[in-house]
């Protein structure tokens, strides 16, 4: 055979050999080396491990020896990075009724910009309006972060809250949760201003017997304990827990039933009743009934503190626009009439309430971390405040691991969406933080964020900026209208 005949049958065997190879390596879209992954339920930080991703999903996490099974179409080395799972704000709110749609709508970016990739929609007076963005985000036709909501919540008639669902009798309460479920809403929203508190309860067994998950404030004419019988998913804000710390409870509810006393003076005597004992049989007693909390500190902060810190040249004030600013005010507003008296009582329900942390993680209760970011919490940010409510977790006693567990494992665990969420692992959603450094070491390190991941595609540090940049853009030629 002459020789160039010999080369060529060679280099011939040499590619479909090649080819053969390739065959066998599992396709991919993009693949994180280098990094050390945060293990947040573990609370580790782990080397040597490679995350490989395919469309929305992981598809492996393998040592790095393994990374020549796979072939990648594109591959992010990030020597002396953390790579961790998307964050989660559980409590936020879109209103402001129609006309601040848009500025809503403008804000979803955001969240994707500060590293939360999903977030809980509390019900607002825009629930048809987030339940399309929810579906639209869904089938990626709108930037922004995966949306659970509750839709309309439940209250009774003429209520305080507009974008409700008044109801005033069982049978209500059923047509109610026939309306939500058609919608296919992710939990139940219940309120208590003017539902009256046995129908209360009557919507939580309503909705347990439906299977479907439930979220409230609590009646002050109810004890706790008769909320966590009765099936409460979630306790929304943790100051109502105040309630159940004191060996007065049911003597103070009862008051309060009978009009003797006013919820704020029921609080004040609870406070000054306080009992750790007593708050820690309480906590064992939530935690064996599966209710959940969402402590909602940073807007608590803002709002104990607004006589003394001034958030007129917030940096994140930018990126909301003048009609939700405009609802700013009406909190403001009311916390500048409050007595010295009465400053010095809600900076005290504040400091109390946010010194039960360590009691609940302790008693085995879980801890959802929310925000109540959106309209009318004022200078509770979207985004930026995820990032200050963990940032209250570690200040007043969890570890920085318990602290990111509230904000990556507890939310999706609530709605039972473990299975896609919460970890990386094989046949989770792709939703990733690159940080610059470690959150188990440093909470802050949440706020340093190289790349964000939602559902497969990657926001490197520009187009994060550039996101930001829109948003103060879109803020700007609002308040020029």
């Amino acid at each position: 055979m002459p020789a160039l005949t010999k080369l060529a049958s060679a280099m011939l065997a040499l590619g479909t050999l090649a080819s053969a190879h390739a065959a066998d390596k599992i396709a991919a879209d993009l693949v994180l080396t280098q990094a050390t992954l945060i293990d947040v339920a573990g609370g580790q930080a782990v080397r040597g491990k490679s995350v490989v991703l395919k469309g929305d999903r992981i598809i492996a996490v393998v040592a790095d020896r393994d990374l020549p099974n796979y072939a990648a179409r594109r591959t992010m080395r990030l020597p002396g990075k953390y790579l961790m799972p998307g964050l989660w704000d559980t409590h936020v709110h879109f209103g402001g009724g129609p006309a601040l749609i848009d500025e809503n709508k403008n804000l979803l970016p955001v969240y994707l910009a500060y590293g939360i990739t999903t977030v809980r929609d509390c019900s607002g007076d825009l629930p048809d309006t987030v339940l399309s963005w929810r579906d639209q985000i869904n089938h990626g036709e709108l930037e922004g972060p995966t949306i659970f909501t509750s839709g309309a919540k439940l209250e009774g008639y003429k209520p305080l809250w507009k974008g409700t669902i008044e109801v005033g009798t069982p049978e209500e309460v059923g047509k109610a949760l026939d309306r939500l479920q058609g919608q296919k809403v992710d939990f139940v929203k219940i309120t208590e201003n003017t539902l009256k508190p046995e129908l209360y309860l009557e919507a939580l067994r309503q909705a347990k017997e439906r299977g479907m998950r439930t979220s409230g404030h609590i009646p002050v004419q109810k004890t706790l304990a008769q909320m966590f019988d009765a099936g409460l998913g979630t306790v929304e804000h943790q100051s109502y827990l105040l309630r159940a710390a004191t060996p007065r409870e049911a003597e103070l509810t009862a008051q309060v039933a009978a009009g003797a006393l006013t919820g704020k003076e029921a609080m004040k005597l609870s406070l000054a009743s306080y009992d750790e004992p007593t708050a820690r049989a309480s906590f064992r007693y939530m935690a064996s009934k599966g209710t959940a909390v969402v402590p909602t500190l940073s807007v608590s902060r803002v709002v104990a503190y607004l006589d003394t810190e001034d958030h007129s040249h917030d940096e994140a004030l930018q990126y909301i626009g003048p009609g939700l600013r405009a609802t700013y005010d009406w909190r403001v507003q009311r916390a500048a009439q409050d007595n010295p008296e009465q400053v010095a009582l809600r900076k005290a329900t504040f400091e109390k309430s946010a010194a039960l942390l360590p009691i609940l993680a302790q008693e085995g209760v879980s801890i959802i971390a929310g925000t109540d970011a959106g309209f009318l919490n004022s200078y509770d940010y979207p985004g930026q405040a995820l990032h200050d409510e963990i940032g209250l977790y570690v200040k007043y006693g969890l570890t920085p691991a318990q602290a990111l567990q509230s904000a990556v494992i507890a939310g999706p665990r609530f709605l039972g969406k473990l299975d896609r969420y919460g970890s990386l692992e094989a046949g989770k959603t792709a939703d990733l933080l690159v940080l610059d450094a470690n959150p188990l070491q440093d909470i802050a390190a949440t706020r340093q964020i190289r790349t964000v991941v939602s559902r497969g595609k990657v926001y490197d540090r520009t187009m994060l900026d550039q996101l930001l940049a829109q948003a103060k853009a879109n803020a700007k030629v609002g308040a020029a209208h």
